[in-house]
């Protein structure tokens, strides 16, 4: 694994020089990603929050698994299953119901050509008859709950918030899924071990009880966010790419000050910093440079219910920031009023008038020809695009970020009580996990979806017109590869060298300098197991949106009133549970990790 990461190091020079000497015409693209090395939840690490040098140490977390030899012989599969499987499927058809989400993309979230896929190999497999439901994606959590609550949830779910299932976990409205994550069924289950290991199956095993209620995706890379800012710009103002904090915001100044210069007839559309009512994650970068570099696992975990960091010490002083930028006229004025999924922000930013944001490390590279860097080099002109920089430094000096976990930081799966055959759901995730399988679902056809170069690295392509129902609606299908976030090829080398080469339109060199910046100096959250916290059922919706309410009435307010608004808008949040949670996830370190400090 260090070996293959070196090598995307050297792949990510290569292609900035080459971006130096010569203009670029490779083809690529993105969605949701992150890494690939595994971490048994049962031993204590102490080295996943301290990794800042080399692309290779940051995906260290600890010994790799044996791998699993899966069991074809169908007698010892019918023994194994107690005879619900004759000759290695169900005798009769099983209707299996899964979510999927849907990102009102091209072609039907729930009935295309890869969920046809999809429901071929399953019926032919196991004589399993796969129906997708499709439920919005940026709604996910409400929707979840609607048909949780209406006991209509579909058979196999997932989800980003654990909150949720842990809520129906307690009203016994899920399935406990440890029957089948024993030394006997591993053999069947063979892709699941191979692929998520203990850390992603038993991430959620009950230390009390033993019992499991979700099992965890596994995403495929660790980069997460980086901050951007418009080389054209820089370059037709003379400035240097930021640096520092004050850089960036003289940056943002000039931006604001050029309006005429920049956009001419259009000045008064610039927004020199675009920001989302998901305020905590699109000020990442610069929230992560105000949080001690040096913070313990145990301070990093009982103030991170919220993964926006709203409660973490430092969190305040950057939002401070943001304040007096959104007073200085620095900040794109009307961002509170906009939910996430609505298209303004993109509109703004692929029409050029957006000099800097803060978000997902691809984001300007998403969707082929309707991605924001393509679309600003017809719109605006081939210099227009979005560069990655380092910009925030933490008061050590360094860059410091927090890259995914690859276990841990994505979906968790679970099987609601209405499923009466698990069996058949463990089946269908073993199935989906099948690397052949999800190489299919990610690159799509030859020719139509992606090309093959002679090294073995692949390049996306976008679907044309003729071939719109190849259109892959999410980055590499992974709302279909429910167990995997992110490129994983059947080959390692290949996913490495395809990696830079997979967002269509784009120049590589760009997409490698992100992922260069996105791994610079990141650190490790570590996946902690003290058994389930109480407080945290239920409160998962409730608090996120107290928690976005609080950062865009924190911006918005004026420098005088920062700090009553803030402390008000953090009181709420804390009444309404946050404090509850932050006590009782002390109290758990406590009694499974004693004094210790790091996990």
């Amino acid at each position: 694994m260090k070996k293959l990461l070196a090598m995307l190091l050297v792949l990510c020079m290569v292609l900035s020089l080459a971006a130096c000497g010569s203009s670029s015409d490779e083809e690529k693209k993105a969605d949701e990603p992150q890494t690939t090395t595994e971490t048994k939840t049962t031993e204590k690490k102490d080295d996943t929050t301290t990794q800042s040098s080399g692309l290779g140490e940051k995906l260290k977390e600890a010994e790799e698994e044996d791998k699993v030899e899966e069991v074809k012989e169908v007698d010892a599969i019918a023994e194994l299953t107690g005879g619900a499987l004759v000759d290695g499927k169900f005798p009769e058809t099983v209707t299996l119901k899964v979510e999927c989400y849907d990102r009102d993309g091209d072609t039907p979230a729930g009935d295309n050509m890869y969920t046809d896929y999809i429901k071929k190999q399953a019926l032919e497999r196991y004589n399993i008859a796969v129906e997708y439901v499709p439920v919005p994606r940026w709604t996910e959590v409400d929707q979840l709950n609607n048909l949780l609550a209406a006991q209509e949830a579909p058979d196999v779910c997932y989800t980003y918030d654990y909150a949720t299932i842990q809520a129906y976990t307690d009203m016994d409205g899920v399935n406990d899924l440890s029957e089948y994550l024993t030394d006997d069924y591993k053999p069947l289950f063979a892709n699941l071990w191979n692929w998520l290991g203990s850390a992603g199956l038993l991430a959620h095993r009950d230390p009390d009880t033993g019992a499991i209620n979700a099992i965890e995706g596994k995403r495929a890379e660790f980069y997460r966010t980086a901050t951007f800012i418009r080389q054209d710009w820089l370059d037709k103002l003379g400035l240097a790419k930021p640096t520092t904090q004050d850089e960036f915001e003289a940056c943002l100044v000039a931006f604001r000050d050029n309006a005429e210069t920049l956009l001419g007839a259009d000045a008064s559309k610039m927004v020199p910093l675009s920001l989302s009512t998901d305020a905590g994650w699109r000020a990442s970068t610069l929230i992560e440079s105000y949080m001690d570099p040096d913070i313990t696992d145990k301070e990093l975990y009982i103030n991170g219910f919220d993964e926006r960091h709203y409660t973490q010490n430092g969190t305040k002083d950057a939002i401070k920031v943001l304040n007096k930028w959104y007073n200085m006229g620095l900040i794109w004025k009307d961002f509170a009023l906009y939910a996430e999924g609505d298209a303004t922000e993109g509109d703004m930013q692929k029409a050029g008038y957006v000099g800097a944001m803060i978000c997902n490390y691809d984001i300007p590279f998403r969707d082929g020809e309707n991605s924001i860097n393509y679309q600003l080099t017809q719109l605006v002109g081939p210099e227009a695009k979005f560069v990655a920089v380092d910009t925030f430094k933490d008061k050590n000096g360094g860059y410091t970020k927090y890259a995914y976990t690859t276990t841990g930081s994505d979906r968790k799966i679970f099987m609601p009580k209405t499923n009466t055959n698990v069996l058949a759901g463990f089946l269908f995730l073993n199935m989906i996990t099948d690397p052949e399988i999800i190489n299919y679902l990610q690159l799509g056809e030859e020719g139509i979806t992606f090309t093959k170069n002679a090294d073995g690295s692949v390049n996306t392509i976008a679907a044309d017109a003729d071939h719109v129902a190849n259109t892959i609606n999410s980055q590499y299908n992974i709302d279909y590869t429910m167990t995997c976030n992110g490129l994983h090829l059947l080959d390692e080398d290949a996913t490495i060298k395809s990696k830079a080469l997979s967002y269509a339109n784009v120049d590589p060199a760009d997409v490698a300098e992100a992922m260069r910046v996105a791994a610079n100096d990141a650190k490790f959250a570590p996946v902690v197991n003290v058994g389930v916290i109480e407080a945290e059922s239920g409160l998962g919706n409730t608090l996120s949106d107290l928690r976005n309410s609080g950062y865009c009435k924190s911006i918005v307010a004026s420098e005088a009133d920062f700090d009553s608004v803030w402390d008000g808008c953090m009181n709420e949040y804390l009444a309404a549970g946050g404090q509850a949670i932050m006590d009782e996830r002390a109290e758990a370190w406590q009694r499974v990790l004693g004094d210790k400090t790091m996990y």
